[in-house]
């Protein structure tokens, strides 16, 4: 049984099936994979198939992400499964190597997924490279630390509207942070705007709600109301999908109107940034029950043009030797600096697996926690530090969204 892209819808359906066995689902309906279709090539979906039945798939989206300093080509990974009556045969690693080799071949030097299983991917080359936040919190508990008038004026719009309005706040957020990827009008309609009923579940129907400052967009959210009713009182919540400002004011704004909505007892959101905002902006940030597990994960797959790709924040150099099984066209010594990075014979300041550059190519993680976790090795004083300094960042990254 070999790897082999998709050539066609139903093929692509097919691979799609046993990732859509551990959901617990049957497989896909021919609807939802012209969905996918809208922001998929068939060809950068891979199966594995037992006759004309695939037992693993895989696939992967084409990318424009943010990273430090500006955007790069990366893969997307997605829809990773082999059936239980296959595995423990060496199907994911030939599909993982079937992806890989595919993004190196389109120029992508980045692959960017989030892992059902943190276990799995390590071995792969990838890194956890942020971190992701979820609260559930009392609506009785969400009073600012300070009184500040709220700006702007909050404005319902239906889904079928939404995309002019939310489109450029987005672009404008995800332009400045690493982690975020640029959203095709197909992108908005598929994946963000329709209200598919497997995204619903039994959870209210999708909201959008636009904070307009001086008569622009400036802020959104989408939302869910989900009422319920104990002896004759509201235990329901509001759910967050989504929701960003272009500037503090403007996330305020967007987060007072969410907390204010009457009605609902509680109020719930996952995927937000590690350093958000509210932490600060509430009185009492304990309630928040403020979460923290791992986010998405990064693999450079071209060592020398991902590097390169990045911008610094020092005028200085380090030398980093790097260890890559899984792509050995990337071991060895590079020389990173402003002017990008390139092979070298000089002496290595650091060494490190390429899982660690994964982790600290965004900026969500520091060399020196890496070395503090044994996995840097310093081989000249001081080079942590001036490694860190040449790999910081001003903004932490951030992923909005599950793909």
């Amino acid at each position: 049984m070999a790897v082999r892209p998709c050539t066609s819808l139903d093929e692509m359906r097919a691979a799609f099936a046993p990732i859509w066995h551990y959901f617990g689902q049957s497989p896909p309906a021919e609807d939802a994979v012209k969905h996918f279709h809208r922001v998929m090539r068939p060809e950068r979906a891979h199966a594995v198939f037992a006759g004309d039945k695939a037992v693993a798939g895989s696939a992967a989206f084409e990318f424009d992400l943010t990273i430090p300093g500006g955007q790069v080509k990366a893969a997307g990974l997605t829809v990773v499964g082999v059936l239980p009556t296959h595995r423990r045969r060496g199907l994911l690693r030939d599909m993982m190597r079937a992806q890989i080799d595919a993004a190196h071949a389109c120029n992508e030097p980045l692959a960017v997924l989030w892992p059902s299983q943190d276990s799995i991917y390590g071995q792969f080359g990838f890194g956890m490279a942020s971190q992701s936040a979820e609260i559930d919190v009392p609506r009785e508990r969400t009073a600012p630390y300070r009184d500040i008038p709220v700006v702007g004026t909050a404005r319902i719009v239906p889904l079928d509207e939404a995309e002019p309005l939310v489109a450029p706040v987005y672009a404008r957020v995800a332009q400045e942070t690493p982690g975020m990827f640029a959203r095709s009008s197909a992108w908005w309609q598929d994946r963000i705007l329709t209200d598919h009923p497997f995204r619903r579940q039994s959870g209210g129907a999708l909201q959008c709600v636009v904070i307009e400052i001086d008569g622009v967009p400036a802020a959104y959210a989408l939302y869910r109301l989900n009422p319920w009713f104990e002896r004759g009182s509201s235990t329901g919540n509001t759910l967050v999908v989504e929701a960003m400002g272009e500037a503090p004011e403007a996330t305020y704004a967007i987060w007072r109107y969410l907390f204010g909505i009457d009605w609902l007892a509680r109020l719930k959101a996952a995927y937000l940034p590690a350093d958000h905002p509210m932490l600060l902006s509430l009185a009492e940030p304990r309630r928040l029950n403020f979460l923290l597990r791992e986010g998405i994960w990064i693999r450079l797959i071209d060592v020398g043009a991902a590097l390169s790709a990045r911008s610094y924040a020092s005028d200085d150099a380090v030398v980093i030797e790097v260890t890559d099984e899984f792509c050995p066209w990337n071991a060895g010594r590079w020389r990173v600096a402003r002017g990008g990075a390139e092979r070298t014979g000089a002496e290595a300041d650091l060494a490190c697996e390429v899982q660690s550059l994964g982790c600290v190519y965004l900026g969500g993680f520091t060399f020196a926690a890496l070395a503090d976790a044994l996995r840097v090795q310093e081989l000249r004083p001081g080079a942590v530090a001036r490694a860190d300094a040449l790999f910081r960042t001003d903004r932490g990254p951030w992923c909005p969204e599950l793909f």
